[in-house]
C-alpha cells in the first residue's frame, strides 16, 4: 500500500512536470539543451537565456522581431533598429567588441556573427564561462533559417518557426511573381566615392537574383569591387540602384550624376533608383521588405500599386 502511494505521488509529480512544460513551451521549454552553431561549436544551455548580448546590428533586429527585446542586455553600435535598441547598453562595434563591458552586463548568452566578430572575442568570452552562439547567414533563405535557429536557442522555437514561415511565404511570392520574366541587368552601387558594387558572394547579389534581376558584376573576383564609370557604361545596365550608408544631399547627387549618361538604358528608361541600405545590407527580417522593394523596382509590372511607394519620383 505504501509502495502504491509513493508510485501515485511519483506519477502525480511527473504529470505536473509535463503539464508545466506544455504550458511554458514557448517561454521556457524543458531545457538542458545542446546546440551547434555556424562554426559547428557545441553550445550547451541549462535554461533559456534571460540576458542576451548581441554582437551585430542584424542580430539585434532579429531578437526584437522575435519579441525578445526585453531580454537584450547589450548591443553593438549602429544597433539603431528598432528605435528601442538605441537605449540598450553598448559593447563597442561588432568589429571591436569590448569584452570587459560584456562581462559587466552578466549575460547568460552572447550571440555573435562570423561576419565581423573576431575568434579572439569568442575565445575570451568562452574562457569567462559565457556561452557564445555564432551565426553566419549568407543569403536571404539562410537569414530566415537563422531567425528560426536564434528563436530555438532562446527557447522560443514555436514562435520562431511561425515567424520564419511568414517571411518564407513573402519570399516565395516574389520568386513566383518574377519567374519566367525577362531578367534585366541590375547595377547596384553600394558606395558613392569610390564607386563600389558587389559580386556573387554577397547577400545583395542574392536579393538581386531573387527579385528577378542579373548582377553584371557577379563574376568579379573581389567581393566588394571598386569600379570606374566606364565599366558601368560598358555593362549597359537596365536598372541602376544606389544603396549607401550616405544620406541626404550626397545620396541624391549620386543618382543625379548617373542621369547625365543617356547611353545607359537605365537612364534612358528612367530606372535609376535609391534604396535604404539597411533593407538589403543586413541579414535581418527587414531584408524581405528590401526584396519586395527591389522586385518592384526591377519588375514594376508584377504589381505596380503594391510597389509604388518603393520607387523614387523621377
Amino acid at each position: 500500500m505504501m509502495i502504491r502511494q509513493r508510485g501515485c505521488r511519483g506519477m502525480g509529480r511527473m504529470f505536473l512536470f509535463l503539464a508545466c512544460c506544455i504550458l511554458l513551451v514557448d517561454a521556457a521549454p524543458c531545457f538542458g539543451t545542446v546546440f551547434y552553431d555556424a562554426l559547428n561549436r557545441r553550445v550547451a544551455l541549462s535554461s533559456p537565456p534571460r540576458r542576451i548580448v548581441s554582437l551585430a546590428p542584424n542580430i539585434t533586429e532579429i531578437l526584437y522581431y522575435l519579441g525578445l527585446g526585453h531580454r537584450v542586455a547589450g548591443v553593438t553600435r549602429f544597433s539603431y533598429y528598432p528605435p528601442e535598441a538605441k537605449k540598450k547598453p553598448k559593447v563597442g562595434s561588432y568589429i571591436r567588441v569590448n569584452v570587459e563591458r560584456i562581462l559587466e552586463l552578466k549575460p547568460d548568452l552572447v550571440l555573435g556573427t562570423m561576419d565581423g566578430n573576431s575568434s579572439q572575442t569568442i575565445h575570451l568570452l568562452e574562457r569567462a564561462g559565457i556561452p557564445v552562439y555564432v551565426v553566419n547567414p549568407r543569403s536571404v533563405r539562410e537569414t530566415i533559417a537563422t531567425i528560426a535557429r536564434i528563436a530555438d536557442v532562446a527557447g522560443m522555437k514555436a514562435r520562431g518557426d511561425r515567424l520564419a514561415g511568414l517571411l518564407t511565404r513573402r519570399l516565395e511570392k516574389i520568386v513566383g511573381e518574377t519567374a519566367g520574366l525577362e531578367r534585366p541587368k541590375v547595377f547596384l552601387q553600394i558606395n558613392i566615392r569610390p564607386i563600389m558594387t558587389v559580386n556573387r558572394n554577397t547577400i545583395h547579389n542574392d536579393v538581386i537574383r531573387l527579385a528577378g534581376g542579373v548582377n553584371p558584376a557577379a563574376d568579379l573576383p573581389v567581393t566588394y569591387p571598386r569600379i570606374n564609370r566606364e565599366e558601368v557604361l560598358a555593362w549597359k545596365p537596365d536598372v541602376i540602384i544606389i544603396s549607401s550608408m550616405e544620406r541626404g544631399g550626397r545620396f541624391e547627387r549620386a543618382r543625379e550624376e548617373w542621369l547625365k549618361w543617356l547611353s545607359i538604358p537605365a537612364v534612358r528608361n528612367s530606372k535609376v533608383y535609391l534604396v535604404d541600405s539597411d533593407l538589403i545590407d543586413r541579414p535581418s527580417p527587414r531584408i524581405i521588405r528590401g526584396l519586395e522593394i527591389m522586385a518592384g523596382l526591377i519588375h514594376p509590372e508584377i504589381d505596380p500599386l503594391r510597389h509604388r511607394d518603393a520607387r523614387t519620383k523621377q
